[in-house]
């Protein structure tokens, strides 16, 4: 039996922007093994798995080396293919089981906002050897259990980043994220850049999960709220972000630019 899949560019505002992800809809779990040879087929940030379980999916995340307890651009283009084949009504909420919890999404005309634990980071000390990896000289460090928040002095200095990966893949930490307030009044409030080599991943493109801590870190320095932030790869994307005490929506658009089959499941 083959198996369907479809690439989805998700926090995008149009197609061959945002972040790609795989999406496998399942009837059943499927084994272990074959989701970690999918992944490392597919070679983007993240394929996601699900099946139908209790009110929902269960859903899960893979890099193609590791699985990941939270990603915000996988589950928006998981929720996109359901509304999309018609396998959820438009007009319900998709609700996920996953290692993070239960999330939920909802479309609202084009966008999608998903409802996201919020992650924010406490400062911390400077990691040994993090400032000669980024080549660059933090404002502010921070950690909050997942990855570390690093801002810099400008969104110049964001864009211009290019960073040492092997060093940054010896840090103990899922990821980097880089931030700056954004450069002046505009279309978006700071710019991100995400760096997960250690998870084979050396730039993720656009990162949902990073603004569970960049929503908190934004709107307590610049008392606004929500807010825009434009992650700043060569890919480019824009994610809405509204923090919400314990919890952060972030809202994004979603393009379909390829579906296809698997002609080897076990699904």
């Amino acid at each position: 039996m083959h198996q369907s899949v479809v690439v989805v560019d998700a926090f995008a505002d149009g197609p061959f922007t945002g972040n790609p992800a795989a999406v496998c809809v399942l009837p059943r779990p499927a084994d272990e093994r074959w989701m970690r040879l999918v992944a490392r087929e597919m070679n983007l940030s993240e394929t996601a798995f699900l099946h139908p379980e209790a009110d929902g999916w269960r859903l899960r995340w893979l890099t193609p080396s590791v699985e990941v307890e939270l990603c915000g651009h996988a589950t928006l283009a998981s929720a996109h293919v359901l509304w999309e084949t018609g396998q959820l009504p438009i007009d319900l909420s998709a609700v996920f089981h996953t290692q993070s919890g239960r999330l939920t999404a909802v479309r609202r005309d084009a966008t999608i906002t998903l409802d996201f634990p919020a992650r924010p980071a406490a400062e911390s000390d400077t990691p040994a050897g993090l400032a000669d990896a980024l080549g660059a000289r933090p404002c502010f460090v921070g950690q909050n259990g997942m990855d570390i928040l690093v801002e810099l002095e400008s969104e110049q200095s964001v864009r211009e980043l290019d960073p040492d990966h092997g060093r940054l893949r010896s840090l103990p930490f899922r990821g980097i994220i880089v931030t700056a307030p954004a450069a002046s009044p505009g279309d978006y409030h700071f710019v991100s850049r995400f760096f997960a080599p250690g998870s084979g991943i050396d730039e993720d493109p656009v990162t949902g999960s990073a603004h569970c801590a960049l929503g908190p870190f934004w709107s307590g320095r610049l008392g606004v709220n929500p807010l825009v932030g434009w992650q700043a790869s060569a890919r480019g994307g824009r994610v809405g972000v509204d923090v919400r005490g314990d919890r952060v929506l972030l809202t994004g658009r979603a393009v379909t630019t390829l579906r296809g089959e698997l002609l080897h499941s076990s699904a």
